[in-house]
């Protein structure tokens, strides 16, 4: 019965996915930066911060958020800030020790917790998401759809977005990609980092509509 609502929704997702942004940058990053597994933890991190977006969603606070300029810029500044940190980080990465070979240069180490909780934030604070998933629980989604059904939806939102970004953190994270990206060394790093600033500032001079 709500097939076609499921598949509108599934192609919508699908084409804001795939564009990139903060999401795809922090995947790429960790994926090439630390390695698969950061990489993947990354990605759950991002599929798990979609339930915040479904939740409120669910609950009507989005739209209370999208009609406050208060809660708004504040959920604006607070990633734009988080995007600044992170960018401005690896901003400052230092060339590796000239007499250090490839084999002896030291692996960079991220937990699997603080990977995914590297992700879980980066998607969680976007407010972008936000007026993403508000008009696509209020627009796209009759309101006369049961609750439980919406639920269903976000589920699979949050898995898609999952799968989609391990896709790419398994892509970015094979020997021969890292290993072309590692020729690079810390100028990849500071090109990721003035791709995270210039989101983050992109960000933080978004006006709310």
């Amino acid at each position: 019965m709500y097939w076609a609502e499921f598949f509108t929704v599934a192609l919508i997702h699908l084409l804001a996915v795939a564009s990139p942004g903060p999401d795809f940058a922090i995947v790429v990053r960790e994926s090439v930066g630390v390695g698969r597994r950061a990489g993947i933890f990354t990605a759950l991190g991002v599929g798990c911060g979609i339930f915040v977006h479904v939740t409120y969603s669910l609950l009507g606070i989005g739209l209370i958020v999208s009609q406050s300029i208060v809660l708004f810029n504040a959920l604006k500044w607070l990633a734009a800030a988080y995007l600044l940190y992170i960018g401005f980080k690896a901003l400052r990465a230092k060339p590796a020790a000239a007499n250090t070979s490839d084999s002896e240069q030291p692996r960079l180490e991220r937990s699997p917790r603080a990977a995914f909780m590297t992700g879980f934030v980066t998607n969680g604070l976007n407010p972008k998401a936000t007026l993403f998933f508000l008009s696509l629980f209020t627009v796209v989604i009759n309101p006369h759809t049961p609750l439980l059904v919406q639920a269903g939806y976000g589920v699979y939102l949050a898995a898609a977005t999952s799968v989609w970004f391990c896709l790419v953190a398994m892509l970015f994270s094979q020997q021969r990609v890292r290993a072309g990206f590692a020729r690079l060394g810390h100028w990849f790093d500071r090109a990721m980092g003035v791709v995270l600033v210039g989101l983050g500032i992109k960000l933080a001079l978004t006006e709310m509509h």
